[in-house]
């Protein structure tokens, strides 16, 4: 199936920094390609792979698990841990859940992480019905594009597949165990009006991993993709602040260059 135009993966060659973005559930890279572009401009080596069953058709996803998506992420970051000096994991709702668990899998290779609204649960009495009704309904309405600011969109699926969901509801279970082998440095940004995810996951993070070096911001003007949201721009620059924080050569001369 061909990709959905803006959903493409994208990849930058830069220093000996890098950085590995991971997008949402049902959603694309398009919802993070203004945060790689910033990134990638400032001269940091970016990847920001489409996930399997992602930006195409939701029939392609109903296919797929989360394993499927685990993998494609672990893959991308053990091959910027070949390219790089150092590496930082950031994500975006589901994408959160598995910066999280690439965190608590490697270690100390990676840097530090930075979550936008990060997932934690499947919500609602649907969570409780999904093991059944997965097999009698193929899809429930779409989660995408819960944007305040306008003519903003997101490239996503309008339709969840409900097979996926459960997967993504295990997902945030085998997760939820793993928080406590989070260790690095965490800067995590989460919106009070979020329509997809509560602020109750993001409280729940914070409250299980193990990090001792945690910021937490809040985005008070944006909704659940905040990241093409009104408060882009300060996720984009609290971010690179942070990289570097923990990467000292980035924006110094003659290493990774300012932008």
């Amino acid at each position: 199936m061909p990709v959905l135009p803006g959903a493409e993966p994208f990849r930058h060659e830069g220093g000996e920094v890098g950085v590995l973005l991971c997008h949402g559930f049902t959603g694309s890279p398009q919802s993070l390609r203004p945060w790689a572009d910033y990134l990638a401009e400032r001269g940091l080596t970016v990847s920001l792979p489409l996930l399997p069953g992602h930006g195409t058709r939701w029939q392609d996803m109903q296919l797929t698990g989360w394993q499927d998506w685990y993998a494609e992420v672990d893959r991308e970051l053990r091959a910027l841990l070949a390219r790089c000096s150092q590496v930082f994991v950031f994500g975006l709702s589901m994408g959160g859940a598995l910066t999280l668990r690439l965190a608590a899998k490697h270690g100390d290779a990676v840097s530090g992480i930075v979550l936008v609204n990060p997932g934690n649960k499947v919500h609602g009495l649907a969570a409780h019905a999904l093991p059944v009704l997965r097999h009698l309904v193929p899809t429930t309405r779409g989660v995408s594009d819960d944007i305040a600011l306008e003519g903003s969109h997101e490239v996503g699926y309008t339709r969840v597949p409900l097979h996926a969901a459960h997967s993504l509801r295990n997902f945030f279970r085998q997760v939820d165990g793993e928080l406590p082998q989070v260790t690095q440095p965490v800067l995590l940004l989460h919106s009070p009006q979020d329509h997809v995810v509560p602020p109750a996951d993001s409280a729940r993070i914070l409250g299980r991993v193990s990090s001792t070096d945690v910021t937490e911001i809040l985005l008070e003007q944006s909704y659940h993709v905040a990241t093409l949201d009104h408060d882009a721009k300060r996720i984009f620059d609290e971010s690179y602040a942070f990289i570097g924080r923990l990467a000292p050569s980035v924006g110094k001369k003659g290493s990774t260059t300012g932008g």
